[in-house]
Formats: C-alpha cells, sequence, structure tokens
C-alpha cells in the first residue's frame, strides 16, 4: 500500500490542525505500553520470516520483537574476558575517546560567526524525551493547540542516559529509534550523548561508534562492516577483530535514518552475519538492526517521523519521541544559560554587560510566563538559538562585517536545520526540503505579506498546499512534509478567539519565506506557469523533429519543413525574453514595499524585531480592542539580503539556486528607483530602515550610489544601538563625500556610540548632538574628533547634555586647535562658572568660531562678562548667547551696553535691547519652547517671569508708541507661554 493510500486512512486531507502524533509529542494522551503488539501489515515485515526472534515472554503484551537476539548459552573463557577487559582498557579506545570528543564539542560556523562560541557542556539544556510506540505515532492526533502542546501529557519521560533501560515488561532494550520533527534537536542531542561517553558521563557502554546515514547514502560501493569503521576511526583497527568474539558492550549510533532507503525484505537484503563481509551500507544497517550482526550490540536510530515506518516494529526495542522544550521552564534555562555567558556582551566593561544580560533574560522570561506566541516558537529547541542568536545581533554587535547581516543569521539557521536535505529521499523527484518550503509555505507567506495577514485558517492551508497536488508523487511530498517540516514553521495562534488558526512560528520567518518566495521567481501569473510550460514542451518537440528532418532531407526534397520547425524555435526565445520580465517585477515589487508610505511612521525594523523577541512593557491589550494594522517593512529588507552573495552560496546548499546573472539584473532594475526614492525626506525610522535595508543587500556598488545621493542624514529620536551605529558607519562607510547635515538628536548615543561613528562624524557639516545624555567620556570622543585633520565639522549642537565642566575643559582645548567649527551650542550643558572660565580661557587660541550658545548654565556675572570680554577681542565671534543664567541687573546692563558696531559682538541675554525690543526675541522663544520637555519647568517658569518684568520696565521707560506695541505683543507672548505652562498644556 503507497504511503499516500495509508494516510488517507489515518488523517483525513481536511484536517490540517489535526497533524500526525509527531508533531504535539508533549501532548496529554493515553499511556500505551511500549512492548504493545505489532502494527499489522507494518512495511517492510512481510518478508522477514527468516529472521531471527526470541522466544515471547510470558508478559501477554510482550508479543513484539524487542531487537534483542538470541543469546549464547556459553559463558565467555576467563582468558577471554581478560582479553575484553584489556581492550576495552586500551590505549586505542581513549584516542578514540579523544578524537570523538575534539569533533563532536566543535561548533558549526554559525557558533563563531553570531557570537562567542559555547561547549556543549556550558549551554546545553537536555530536551523532554517521552516514550512512544508505533501506534502513537500513527494515530491521528487531537487538534494542535497551545493548549495541548504545553499541558503535562501522560507519557513517560525518559532520560537520554536510560533510553536502553529494560521495558516495562522487564526485557533487554537493543535496539532505539529516536525520533522527533526538524528543529527538535536531534543531532544535538546525540552529540551531546557522544560528549557525555568521552567524558565518562555514559558507563552503560564502552566503545561508542557514530555514523552518519548521510555519509552511508552517498557511499555506492560495497564494503564491510569492518572495513567500515576502521576507515573512518582509524584508532579502532586493533579493537574491531574482536568486537564479534567479545562481550565488549558495543553502541552503534545512526544519525539520520531518513537519508536511507532500507529494505528488510529477503529478497532485497540478504541475511549477513560476517563483519567481513563486502555489502552495500545499507545491507549493513539492515542486518544491524535485525541483529544477525554483532548481535550483542547496541544500536540507537534517530531518524523524523515518517521514516519511523521503514523500520519494522519487531526490530525496535523502544520508541522515544524528542519533544523540544515542552516545559517554559526548560525555556528559561536555556536562555539564562545562554545569554549569561562571560563574552556574550563582547567588549563591554563586565558591570555594565552583566546588568544588560541580566535585564534580557528578565524581559525574555516575562515575555515568556505571558504565553506569548514566543512561548510557541521555543518549543524548538533551534528556534531558542535563533531567538538568542538575533538578542546578541541586536545587543551586543560593536562593529557588521558582512557576514553579519539579519537574512544571514535566518538563512544559516535554515542551513543548521535543513543543511540540503532532500524532503524524501524515497521521492524520484530528489526536490530539497527547503525548496519545497520555498514554492508552499513561501506562497502561503507572500498571499499573507500581501494582504497584511499573519493568522491562516485551514481554508488558507488548504488553498496553499493541497489545490495543486496533481500525481501519487505531490501527495506523498505533502504527507512527508505534514509528518516531519509543518510544525517547525507553523504553529497554532495563541490569541484568544483564534485557537484553531496557524502563525508563523517567528514572525520575521513569514516575511523571510515570502521574500525567498518572490525572489526564486516562484510568483508567477497563469499566463507565465501556462507559457513557460508550453515552451519547455514546444523547444524539445522542435530539437527532436530538427534531428529527424536533417537526416530526411538529405534523402527527400523536403525543404519548407525545416523552415517550419525553425519557426517554432522562435516561439522558446521569444517567451525567455518576455520571461525576463519578472526581474524587473521583483525589483518594482522589492522598491514598492520599501517606500510604502503606510508604514513611515512606525518603529525602525530592528525595534520591531526586539519587541517580537522582548514583548513590550506595559498593560496588555483588552481582548475586544482593535488590533494594529500588521507591519510588513523586513519582507523588502530580507529580498535585498537574500541576493547577496554570501546568503545566494548558502541557498544554493538548501537547493534554492539564484544565479549571478538574476541577482546583477534585479538590482540594476531597481536602482533607479530606490535611489530616487531615498533623496526624499524619508522619516527617521524610514530612513534607517532604508540603510539597513543597504547594509543587507550587501552591494558595495549600488550602496555607494544610493548614499552619495544622501546630503542630510536625519535620525532624530530613532534609538541608535551599537548595531544601528555599526550598520551607518558600515554603509556610510562605501563613499568619502561630504554630508551636510547629520541630525542624531535624541537618540541615546554614549562615547562608545562616537567612537563607532567617528569615520562618520568628520566628514559632516552640521552635526546635531543634542539630547543624548553626553558626559565627559563622549567630549572627550568630541576632543579627538574636532582636532582630527580631516574634520570638516563647522555646526557643532551639543544641547542638554550633561557636559559638566571636565566636558567643558575637553572641548575648550579642542576649539583652540580646530579650524572648522564656526557654530557651538552648549544650551543646558551643567558648564557653570569652572565651565564657561575654561572655555574662555582657550577662546583666544580659535580663529573661526563665529556664535558661541552658553544658554541656560547657571553662569553669573563674572563668568558671562569674563566670556564676553574674550569675546570682543576675538576675529570672528560676533554673537553670544547667555540668556536664562543667573545674571543680575548689573551685569544686564554691562551686557546691554554691548554695541555690535563699537565692540564687535552681541549677547543674548534678554528679550529686551535697552529700550527696545531685542532682534532675537523670537529666537529665544522659541528655544525655551523647543527645550521645555527637558528642563525644569519651575525654573523655565522663574525666568519668564523675570522677562515677563525686565519687558514691563523698559516698555515703561521708552514714550515710543511703536516700541510700546511691540512691548506688548512680546509680553502677550511670554504671558501665554505662562499660562500654558502652569495649566501643563505647554
Amino acid at each position: 500500500m503507497s504511503r499516500a493510500m495509508q494516510c488517507q486512512s489515518c488523517l483525513p486531507w481536511g484536517g490540517w490542525a489535526q497533524l500526525p502524533r509527531s508533531l504535539a509529542g508533549s501532548r496529554g494522551t493515553r499511556c500505551v505500553s511500549v512492548c504493545a503488539a505489532a502494527v499489522p501489515g507494518e512495511l517492510g515485515s512481510a518478508g522477514l520470516g527468516a529472521a531471527p526472534r526470541d522466544t515471547p515472554s510470558s508478559c501477554r503484551g510482550c508479543v513484539r520483537y524487542q531487537g534483542g537476539s538470541q543469546e549464547s548459552s556459553a559463558q565467555p573463557s576467563s582468558s577471554r574476558q581478560s582479553q575484553l577487559r584489556n581492550v576495552a582498557s586500551s590505549g586505542a579506545i581513549k584516542k578514540h575517546q579523544k578524537s570523538l570528543s575534539a569533533w563532536f564539542s566543535h561548533q558549526p560556523n554559525e557558533e563563531r560567526q553570531f557570537g562567542p562560541s559555547f561547549s556543549l557542556d556550558a549551554v546545553h539544556v537536555d530536551p523532554v524525551i517521552r516514550e512512544s510506540s508505533l501506534e502513537e505515532i500513527l494515530k491521528p492526533s487531537p487538534d494542535l493547540t497551545i493548549q495541548n502542546q504545553l499541558q503535562q501529557p501522560s507519557r513517560k519521560v525518559i532520560s537520554l542516559h536510560n533510553l536502553f533501560d529494560a521495558d516495562a515488561c522487564g526485557r533487554p532494550v537493543k535496539n532505539v529509534v529516536l525520533y522527533g520533527t526538524v528543529g527538535t534537536g536531534k543531532s544535538t542531542l546525540i552529540k551531546k550523548m557522544v560528549v557525555d561517553w568521552c567524558h565518562g558521563r555514559l558507563p552503560r557502554f564502552e566503545l561508542v561508534i557514530p555514523f552518519s546515514c548521510e555519509d552511508l547514502s552517498h557511499s555506492h560501493t560495497h564494503v564491510s562492516l569492518r572495513r567500515l569503521i576502521t576507515k573512518k576511526y582509524q584508532h579502532l583497527r586493533d579493537v574491531v577483530p574482536v568486537l564479534e568474539s567479545s562481550n565488549l558492550k558495543v553502541l552503534f549510533i545512526l544519525n539520520g535514518l531518513e537519508r536511507l532507503n532500507l529494505d528488510f525484505c529477503l529478497a532485497g537484503t540478504e541475511l549477513c552475519c560476517d563483519p567481513n563481509e563486502p555489502v552495500p551500507p545499507s545491507a549493513i544497517v539492515v542486518n544491524l538492526l535485525r541483529k544477525y550482526l554483532l548481535p550483542e550490540a547496541s544500536i540507537i536510530v534517530t531518524t523524523r517521523p515518517s521514516a519511523v515506518r521503514r523500520i519494522p516494529a519487531k526490530y525496535v526495542g523502544r520508541y522515544a519521541e524528542i519533544c523540544g522544550f515542552s516545559d517554559t521552564n526548560l525555556q528559561k534555562l536555556y536562555f539564562q544559560m545562554r545569554l549569561s555567558q562571560p563574552g556574550c556582551s563582547g567588549e563591554q566593561s563586565q558591570d555594565r554587560s552583566s546588568a544588560e544580560q541580566e535585564n534580557l533574560v528578565e524581559m525574555l522570561s516575562r515575555n515568556l510566563e505571558r504565553h506569548n506566541q514566543i512561548t510557541a516558537a521555543c518549543f524548538l529547541p533551534s528556534y531558542c538559538w535563533l531567538v538568542c542568536t538575533t538578542l546578541h545581533f541586536l545587543y551586543f554587535t560593536r562593529t557588521v562585517p558582512p557576514s553579519q547581516t539579519l537574512t544571514g543569521i535566518y538563512t544559516s539557521f535554515l542551513r543548521l536545520n535543513f543543511s540540503g536535505e532532500v524532503l524524501d529521499s524515497t521521492d524520484p523527484t530528489h526536490i530539497s526540503m527547503m525548496k519545497y518550503v520555498a514554492k508552499t509555505v513561501g506562497k502561503l507567506a507572500y498571499e499573507g505579506v500581501m494582504s497584511r495577514k499573519t493568522c491562516f485558517s485551514e481554508e488558507d492551508l488548504r488553498q496553499c498546499f493541497e489545490v495543486e497536488m496533481k500525481t501519487e508523487s505531490e501527495l506523498n511530498l505533502l504527507e512527508v512534509f505534514r509528518s516531519d517540516v509543518f510544525r517547525f514553521f507553523l504553529s497554532p495562534c495563541v490569541q484568544p478567539g483564534k485557537e484553531h488558526t496557524f502563525v508563523f512560528t517567528i514572525p520575521a520567518m513569514q516575511e523571510y519565506l515570502a521574500a525567498l518566495y518572490v525572489v526564486l521567481g516562484e510568483k508567477k501569473t497563469l499566463a507565465q506557469r501556462v507559457g513557460k510550460e508550453l515552451s519547455e514542451v514546444i523547444g524539445k518537440v522542435s530539437e527532436d523533429a530538427a534531428v529527424v528532418l536533417n537526416i530526411v532531407s538529405k534523402v527527400l526534397p523536403l525543404r519548407f519543413l525545416p523552415v517550419l520547425f525553425n519557426l517554432l524555435k522562435i516561439f522558446p526565445r521569444y517567451f525567455s525574453r518576455v520571461s525576463g520580465k519578472d526581474k524587473d517585477a521583483i525589483a518594482h515589487t522589492m522598491a514598492d514595499e520599501l517606500f510604502k508610505e503606510e508604514d513611515y511612521y512606525n518603529d525602525d525594523v530592528l525595534d520591531q524585531i526586539n519587541s517580537s523577541i522582548l514583548g513590550v512593557e506595559g498593560p496588555m491589550r483588552h481582548p475586544d480592542e482593535a488590533p494594529d494594522d500588521e507591519v510588513f517593512e523586513l519582507f523588502p529588507i530580507f529580498m535585498g539580503g537574500i541576493l547577496s552573495r554570501r546568503n545566494r552560496a548558502i541557498l544554493e546548499q538548501l537547493g534554492c539556486s539564484i544565479k549571478n546573472l538574476a541577482a546583477f539584473e534585479i538590482a540594476k532594475a531597481m536602482k533607479k528607483t530606490v535611489i530616487r526614492n531615498g533623496r526624499k525626506g524619508l522619516p527617521p525610522s524610514e530612513l534607517m530602515d532604508y540603510l539597513f535595508f543597504l547594509h543587507e543587500f550587501q552591494n558595495e556598488r549600488f550602496t555607494a550610489e544610493a548614499i552619495r545621493s544622501l546630503r542630510a542624514v536625519n535620525l532624530s529620536s530613532v534609538k541608535m544601538t551599537p548595531l544601528k551605529c555599526s550598520v551607518l558607519a558600515s554603509v556610510m562607510s562605501t563613499t568619502c563625500h561630504e554630508v551636510e547635515e547629520l541630525n542624531l538628536t535624541s537618540c541615546n548615543l554614549d562615547s562608545s556610540s562616537l567612537r563607532t561613528l567617528f569615520p562618520v562624524l568628520l566628514r559632516c557639516k552640521a552635526l546635531h548632538l543634542q539630547l543624548n545624555s553626553l558626559g565627559s567620556d563622549a567630549c572627550k570622543e568630541i576632543h579627538d574628533l574636532l582636532l582630527h585633520d580631516k574634520c570638516v565639522v563647522s555646526s557643532l549642537r551639543l544641547a542638554n547634555n550633561p557636559v559638566g565642566q571636565q566636558g567643558a575643559r575637553y572641548l575648550a582645548e579642542a576649539l583652540a586647535g580646530n579650524r572648522s567649527v564656526t557654530q557651538l551650542s552648549l544650551l543646558h550643558t551643567g558648564l557653570g562658572d569652572a565651565g564657561a572660565e575654561a572655555i574662555a580661557q582657550h577662546l583666544a587660541h580659535n580663529q573661526h568660531l563665529q556664535e558661541l550658545n552658553l544658554g541656560y548654565n547657571s553662569l553669573t556675572d563674572a563668568a558671562a562678562l569674563r566670556v564676553v570680554e574674550v569675546a570682543k577681542r576675538h576675529e570672528t565671534l560676533d554673537k553670544v548667547h547667555l540668556y536664562f543664567n543667573d545674571i543680575s541687573e548689573d551685569g544686564k546692563r554691562a551686557l546691554d551696553s554691548l554695541r555690535m558696531d563699537r565692540d564687535g559682538v552681541r549677547a543674548l541675554v534678554f528679550l529686551t535691547a535697552g529700550t527696545d525690543v531685542s532682534d532675537y526675541w523670537s529666537h529665544i522663544l522659541n528655544v525655551v519652547q523647543r527645550n521645555l520637555p527637558f528642563w525644569d519647568r519651575e525654573r523655565v517658569r522663574q525666568h519668564l517671569a523675570l522677562l515677563l518684568q525686565d519687558l514691563e520696565s523698559s516698555r515703561s521707560q521708552t514714550a515710543n508708541p511703536w516700541r510700546k506695541a511691540k512691548f506688548l505683543r512680546v509680553e502677550s507672548e511670554v504671558k501665554k507661554m505662562l499660562g500654558k505652562l502652569q495649566d501643563g498644556t505647554l
């Protein structure tokens, strides 16, 4: 019976919520004994009558073969036992342990690339393993919901080290099948098991021999078991000859059984009991499991659920399912261990990094406790890795080499979990698992993005997966996908009222797969699909017909027929030319999605990812409250990232090929549109997304042209994390042109941020750094910046930063040697008299400054007059702002006496200038209004009252009606501001 027919009897096609038992392994079900009878009619059981069997035990339910064999009644002699112990304690096995430990402790490239590398002992958390049976695997499960997934099941939990304990009937277990869906951690668990044995933590076995079924599947020559072992593990040359004759406790590990096509029928695989007899590798595996070959050896097999039935049940002593982190406490433990590792935070100070790590773990823990969607996602250990890697990228990235991109993280994550595997090794098409996912799940993801939808009903799934099923092969592939992969990408929704809908396990994965679907060219119209098929058919027919006619035309004068078939060849060439327009469509889609105006005022994409992982602090949304519109701003960014050379190379390994020419044509088609839209005045968060897109795209020439068109960069109020600073520095480094203005107001900058941005700041003429908590350490960085010989900064605004006296000294020293700055704003920077004095001392050595703002710095008369005296002698300085300082009436009169034509400097202190209104009254009031949210309101109210009193006094001293009118106008503005300030509306 075909697999498609079998699945129809146990799994209705219409029930996407009823997935195979393996998809919800942690769900509570009735307890089923592991030693239940084998399922009748199981694959491969018909032709095994000659296979050795144990005598059924007296236990009534234990009628199934338990992976054991007929045991020899003869006991080994004392000399043989002595020889065995010598072998077991020999240096060969110790060398083997050392070699295995080094190999299996080795972390993949992704571990070293996206964060510090950790040993398995340091961060490993064992997933939940539960006993199962073939009946449990084949039985349809209840609806897959988050409640069923996380509730405590009734099946027995078993540890990795107890898999070979006797079964419920007391019978020894020799063969264990350990299965789990993609992402549950099968390979990692096996690596941990091998490492434990190497370190003496698995004393049950004296020798462990691991094999990769993927490697075995690529071997097409006959080989003996002895040769197979010694070829892979040369240290065991002296041990292998005694394996059969000794009682050495050996464990064979066969990882990834789904890669092998096993045939347990005698007609397909002959019996073999000689370790020296060359046979196909699959025959060695079959006979090991049959217990014809090394009957005393223990075997553990790992596989995906769809391949469990390839081993007849009578050869399996225990089924065990890896259920992932079905307990949220395991998820928390993993995050605690992973995010608290020393070195995780890079180069930060120990105290600061430790506090930030603890804060991350705490926020993540609170989000898990809410049973948010992330709880369902982290049910899979592989997604826990993705969460930690993404957090490391967001929080602890100090530099961003080309390999460090968000798209690269997701692409590498898929390579870690799929690594080029075919979906079904028995299918003749050998379609890769990732290619199948891109065609099917990618279509669902894309349609969701286009309709701004994240929840999908069973009907939506049916439309994407089943509507085009035409052949038996397609039906079988779909069944394997549902059994092994579906749960990796889609999980039940946790929102009330939507329990029977599905969402993407990680929200960003929907946008990644949608981007992959588009870039691979899977998004085709009906006309394009029909045209492509027709073109292929006509092309093949015309080629065959041309060969025949060339032969016939030598005998018969049928010259017109070749002409006719040459005309047919025109159609494929014409269609290929028309289909080239697909690249234009991809580029158009990318540009349109990147600059969607309805997304202009959302948070930038990096903040959105952070919120999706750590949650949003504050009250929970009421269930009846209308949800916000879904945002898919990562979609075009992932499209650009997938086109980068490195990601295309990884996707090639996964069976998703994107040619260099296709990437070039897409980039060429979208260049004009992207650069034209980038020149527009994008909001700060949207501009950050644009810069991040250019970083992800990893096309230096394209990025250089795009950045060269940006003369002003406004990122005000964007929280510039170390990652964003690195992205900005990396993208801007593709050119060396001068930037007219860089606005980084209220961006949470610190000294390390300025250090990262140093090359960019050098090229900026107008630099806005207000409201960033920049202290003396940051001023030291600015000091180095201003003294750099390539510095072009002409306007520097540092208002509302805690510069202080020490910071003022650094800035004063920088002013003395700088040749570019003409405007310097130190408004409300806590200078005090000492800071102003430091600036006054060095100001005489500066020859370029034209305007200096020292307002709201608690300056007294002496400091203010000292600065003004120096300014009088300065060649270019003509304007000094001193308003909102502690200046007395005497000081005011002294400053009012200054004349531009006589003293060469103007001091802006009050709204009046003698018996007239100051020309800068509106400027002073505007400065107050803009900065009021960041200033002490009571002190501002006192200063405004003094300004009002000064206006009224000056108005009474003039008889000019025009001047009185001007005074009254300014007084009304001040009174209005005072009234709003008292009411709290300003």
